[in-house]
């Protein structure tokens, strides 16, 4: 009897030991289960944070190149990428819990659906001035042909004008010189000899020429002796930067036909030098032909 109830006791004793013993199984697997969970949870809200951050960067780095095309739209693109910033800011300070989530989740949704919209502006403001830039290049290809085309024609018409002008001047030939002796019936004779001359000839042709300006032709005869005193009249003309002293003019009608010129320099009783002389003819301040002489 006293083994029957001792074995009972035996029985109860494994059963309730059973009992606890399962009981600790199921409350260690229970914790390890929801360890498991909150570790998978907090792996899932690294994993959808770190998303999250990228896809705000990915948003951040349209907003910097929408802003190179420096548009009219560049204000509100620098003001949304600053809101973007910010997000980045507080979701990097942010636990990553789920609430915390779908309000920056929420954020980004509002901020991204901004970007596309200004974007789509941005592009279309670009393409405009995309046109604007090759019309505008296009007038500039234009105005510089239309320049080189007008600079082209001045310039020929400043060469046509040179060879016009050089045309039309007029070729003064044969320039000579006299000194003669002046008899008292009158006759002229020619001399050499400075103390029997009394007057000197200086006559020169001007030759025809079709397209030179017709009318009276004054040119400036200036005689100079051995001495290099200026003979004759001894006036001043001043041309520009030019100051000429001569001895005398002599004024021709031109009728663009070649035409002889002859002018007498009077000694005035005085004697000439000897020596060699020089005789100079000038238009205006150009010289066009010279010679000399001299007497003995």
């Amino acid at each position: 009897m006293e083994k029957e109830r001792n074995n009972s006791s035996l029985k109860a004793i494994v059963v309730v030991l059973a009992l606890l013993l399962a009981g600790s199984l199921a409350y260690i697997f229970k914790m390890t289960t929801d360890s498991k969970t909150m570790e998978t949870e907090l792996t899932k809200e690294k994993s959808e944070k770190a998303t999250f951050l990228t896809e705000l960067e990915n948003l951040k780095a349209t907003y910097d190149k929408a802003l190179e095309d420096n548009t009219t739209l560049s204000d509100d693109l620098e003001a949304e990428r600053e809101k973007v910033i910010n997000l980045i800011a507080d979701l990097k300070k942010s636990k990553g819990d789920a609430v915390s989530m779908r309000k920056y989740r929420d954020q980004y949704n509002s901020l991204n659906t901004k970007m596309k919209t200004l974007i789509a502006e941005n592009d279309l403001l670009k393409k405009q001035n995309q046109v604007l830039t090759t019309q505008r290049d296009s007038t500039i290809v234009v105005l510089g042909e239309q320049k080189r085309f007008n600079d082209t024609l001045v310039v020929q018409n400043e060469n046509l004008a040179k060879t016009v002008e050089k045309a039309s001047k007029l070729s003064i030939m044969n320039l000579r010189t006299q000194a003669l002796k002046v008899r008292s019936s009158g006759k002229q004779i020619d001399t050499d000899k400075a103390s029997r001359a009394d007057q000197l000839k200086v006559c020169f042709a001007i030759a025809a020429n079709a397209v030179a300006k017709s009318g009276n032709k004054t040119y400036y005869v200036q005689i100079i002796d051995s001495k290099n005193n200026v003979l004759g009249e001894k006036k001043i003309e001043n041309f520009d930067d030019m100051t000429l002293t001569y001895s005398f003019t002599t004024t021709v009608a031109y009728d663009n036909k070649a035409v002889d010129v002859c002018e007498f320099l009077d000694g005035k009783g005085k004697d000439f030098e000897k020596g060699t002389y020089f005789v100079n003819i000038f238009d205006k301040s150009e010289l066009v032909s010279k010679t000399s002489f001299s007497l003995r």
